[in-house]
């Protein structure tokens, strides 16, 4: 079946080009998808432009909008067990945590479900009786959705589900390395009932299929996740037509430990901060920030409990992290580790291909802890988006602030302390989107994610998210007008 979906139609590329999709546990065969290309794209976002222009969509009543996103909740958790297969085959991540995706997303829409009528307006006061004065929202238009490999679904819901209750139309382009959820997604739109052309599916990649999507005119809002440098070439190319954008370009985010914390909790949190899903997670804790005092003995208990790590395939019961996402991947994570070696680190563990011959078809890295590195190395400053644990030292809350906000990025972070004043000073200071205290990686559809400095901007979960897939409309009515009179 064609894989396209452009104006409430399936259909195959223009150039009938196709793509192998391939499990990077073990190389095998995904499926086949059509890959679009620039031409299928101006048509999709021709679809979307008369959707929101002649459709009825923008002007359903928002209750009727979360409803829909109710019902492909409803839909999400029907065909939870798919879904998560899906997504561990293209991704090669656990079964276990594609479930845990799954029940996320499903949760995503039910919030915008919710939210949709939360706030459809306000009256402004002008102190006059023959005025009224109002600000209402209206949706921008079309957005050009891009979404990332690493959790290929849930990055989708969090753009599709408020775009959607904002009344938008929108272009979907997800990864070209894991399509199956999002097609899958698209299906259970038509499902609930969304009318034709507000929904479009384009794959492939980017220098292809993506290229309209940042400056075409007919789009709107240009939502970005992934890499800084692609995030700036389309941050440029939107700035011919001015289009709003919202971009999350990743992190190199400081895990803050110190000498106070308590140990097991700060070590166990340390491991899940960047060996989760192989350290694919752009709020992956990759930097390591060890007050001095208590160094040695936190680094050696990390790098024990590290070296343990079982890596396996999704289906494999035992395995603790998965593969990478691509040899092209793990290419460039084996280059940012050499470097770090070259520059001075010391490789306390992990930091070579996995033997045997259950890894050989796959793409598999270990978890690896880089000791004794500095600000002022590029393997502290560049993103490896791997299973890479860099570790400094500090000494006192200004150094520990200093070296945290020392990289250009600033999306999420954390301090262990069992000191509540110094964790509310240290979390106070730090430049970063998100700063969890004693934690590692929980977030809420109700809370905002952003970032600060080149981790994006924009993008925001929780009520404030609507806003991005909104334009407020101020109306100033005159109940009583009369001429003004300035120039009798």
């Amino acid at each position: 079946m064609p894989d396209l979906f452009i104006d409430g139609t399936w259909r195959s590329a223009l150039d009938e080009r196709t793509r192998e999709i391939r499990c990077p546990a073990d190389g095998s065969l995904v499926g086949v998808v059509d890959e679009a290309g620039g031409k299928d794209t101006v048509e999709a976002i021709a679809a979307a432009r008369r959707a929101f222009d002649e459709g009825p969509w923008p002007t359903t009543p928002a209750a009727d909008r979360g409803d829909l996103l109710l019902r492909v909740a409803d839909l999400l958790v029907r065909d939870k067990e798919a879904l998560a297969r899906a997504e561990s085959l293209d991704t090669g991540k656990r079964l276990v945590e594609s479930e845990y995706d799954i029940d996320d997303i499903a949760n995503c829409f039910r919030y915008f479900g919710r939210a949709a009528t939360a706030e459809t307006g306000r009256v402004v006061e002008t102190g006059t009786a023959s005025v009224d004065s109002r600000v209402v929202y209206e949706p921008v238009g079309v957005c050009a959705l891009i979404t990332p490999w690493n959790y290929p679904l849930l990055q989708t819901a969090w753009k599709v589900a408020p775009a959607l209750a904002a009344g938008n139309t929108f272009v979907l382009k997800p990864s070209e390395l894991t399509p199956h959820t999002a097609i899958h997604l698209m299906r259970l739109l038509e499902e609930a009932g969304l009318p034709p052309g507000v929904a479009n599916l384009v794959l492939g990649a980017g220098p292809e299929a993506g290229a309209p999507l940042g400056d075409h005119p007919d789009v709107d809002l240009v939502s970005f996740t992934g890499g800084l440098q692609t995030g700036r070439r389309l941050m440029a190319a939107a700035a011919g037509t001015v289009k709003k954008v919202a971009l999350e370009l990743g992190g190199k985010n400081p895990n803050i430990v110190f000498a106070d914390a308590d140990f097991e909790t700060a070590v166990d949190m340390a491991l899940t901060a960047v060996f989760l899903h192989s350290g694919q997670v752009c709020s992956s804790g990759a930097r390591l920030l060890v007050e001095d005092s208590l160094h040695d003995r936190f680094v050696d208990e990390v790098v024990r409990r590290a070296s343990e790590i079982r890596l396996g395939g999704p289906f494999d019961e035992r395995a603790q992290s998965g593969p990478l996402v691509s040899a092209a991947h793990r290419a460039k994570v084996e280059a940012y580790v050499a470097k770090g070696l070259a520059e001075g680190a010391v490789l306390r563990c992990g930091g070579a291909r996995p033997p045997g011959p259950e890894f050989e078809a796959g793409f598999y890295y270990p978890p690896t802890v880089l000791d004794e590195c500095s600000s002022d190395m590029s393997v502290v400053q560049d993103e490896s988006f791997g299973p890479v644990l860099t570790v400094e030292r500090f000494s006192g809350e200004a150094e520990a602030v200093r070296l945290a906000n020392d990289t250009i990025y600033g999306l999420a972070g954390a301090v262990f302390t069992t000191d509540e004043a110094k964790a509310q000073r240290v979390a106070a200071r730090l430049r970063l989107g998100t700063v969890w205290i004693n934690d590692y990686h929980p977030y809420v559809p109700q809370a905002e994610w952003g970032g600060f400095k080149q981790s994006g901007f924009g993008r925001e979960l929780g009520p404030a998210g609507l806003a991005e897939y909104r334009e407020a409309k101020h109306i100033w009515r005159n109940t009583n007008p009369s001429p003004q009179g300035w120039f009798a």
